[in-house]
């Protein structure tokens, strides 16, 4: 199972808001990609990318990541977004994508990557877990929980 992750550009950026949770996800995944993309504008540490499914036959639009490189006071890099159409999940382009997009934050010197999830969304909590994402504490952050990954990316001094 591949995917690559590309830029969002004026090419794709339509494409990418019409990417959408399931309807009964709607509340672990509240923010529509257009307002990613929104922000995007005036955040200058956000990143976006649009994941694609390699498939033998084309190239097909399965989801979008947000994350920012640029490390904050405490040296970790944030993933704040990871959506997966609801068309499209549950065919490992959530792992797939979070693989790849933690050996590109790993090219990016990223030696601390920050993830949260809504406590009850137990599917992207097994994923984290699974990809070696562990829990920051036992209390909800912001009404989420917080995992870290430590990669083996250049530690800020």
């Amino acid at each position: 199972m591949g995917v690559e992750l590309k830029p969002v550009t004026i090419d794709n950026w339509y494409a990418c808001t019409q990417l959408q949770a399931k309807e009964e996800q709607q509340s672990v995944f509240p923010a529509p990609v257009v307002y990613w993309i929104a922000e995007s504008k005036y955040s200058a540490d956000f990143e976006l990318r649009a994941v694609y499914a390699d498939d033998r036959e084309a190239e097909r639009l399965v989801g979008f990541i947000v994350f920012c490189p640029k490390p904050d006071k405490d040296g970790n890099c944030w993933i704040p977004a990871l959506l997966i159409d609801g068309r499209h999940q549950g065919k490992g382009y959530g792992r797939a994508a979070m693989e790849r997009l933690i050996a590109c934050m790993t090219e990016m010197n990223c030696a601390r990557l920050m993830i949260g999830h809504r406590p009850n969304n137990a599917i992207a909590g097994r994923l984290y877990e699974s990809l070696g994402f562990k829990k920051v504490n036992d209390d909800e952050i912001d009404g989420e929980i917080v995992r870290l990954l430590v990669t083996g990316g250049a530690l800020p001094e």
